[in-house]
């Protein structure tokens, strides 16, 4: 079967990067909306797969961003049609949201290559995963974990990672997906959010951590594999 899995794009510069690298690859179809192009959402009947990608705005910000009104109701009737969604950084966010759980600013803001840790829970989803590793992580806001929902990574400083909404729903805080040329561009877009705290690294901090990319991008793929494939 070929599955058609569609992006929801809110800033250009973050796209599914290895995550449409494994679409393609696997020979999948990938279709997008992009929302800073005022492009439309598609009809449920035409995705079979969710992507929801990060930026720089907030679930807030509905005021500043009004495409978000219809980007959260277009969440919901899929996490009811039981579409597949996957939720990275802004995606995961969006999702605890419309979940019912709040989003609100962390303790502290994270910017570079930190550690997390697996949580041992029924989710098969991490089960091959090493107990710690470490991801790229970009982002200010965090969630509460949605009623129902399964915590399946933490770290000290944001409690929840990552977590499993039945099989169909997966929310990544943090990015697998990225590349030396995607963090190049982070870098370029966000330069001002690069100050002198706990856990924002410096530029030469986060391209001295490009070489832990692979392992993200692998751990990327074991995760899509299980989720896409075997989560059912």
């Amino acid at each position: 079967m070929k599955l058609q899995f569609h992006c929801l794009q809110h800033k250009a510069f973050e796209g599914p990067d290895k995550i449409g690298e494994w679409i393609i690859n696997n020979e999948y179809s990938l279709s997008f909306t992009k929302f800073y192009l005022n492009e439309p959402l598609p009809q449920h009947s035409d995705y079979d797969v969710l992507i929801v990608m990060g930026g720089p705005m907030g679930v807030y910000d509905e005021s500043k961003y009004p495409w978000l009104i219809e980007e959260k109701k277009f969440l919901k009737e899929a996490i009811s049609k039981n579409k597949k969604i996957l939720g990275v950084c802004l995606g995961s966010q969006l999702l605890a949201n419309v979940l019912g759980a709040k989003v609100y600013p962390n303790k502290e803001k994270e910017i570079g290559f930190f550690p997390i840790n697996k949580i041992q829970s029924q989710s098969t989803l991490l089960s091959n995963f090493p107990e710690n590793f470490i991801v790229f992580q970009w982002h200010g806001d965090t969630f509460d974990l949605p009623a129902g929902a399964k915590l399946l990574a933490s770290s000290d400083v944001c409690k929840n990672q990552a977590f499993a909404y039945g099989n169909n729903v997966l929310a990544l805080q943090f990015h697998f997906e990225v590349t030396e040329t995607s963090i190049d561009e982070f870098l370029i877009q966000g330069k001002n959010e690069i100050v002198e705290k706990p856990y924002i690294q410096s530029v030469d901090e986060i391209k001295k951590g490009y070489k832990f990319i692979p392992t993200c991008n692998l751990l990327l793929d074991e995760l899509l594999q299980k989720f896409i494939h075997d989560n059912n």
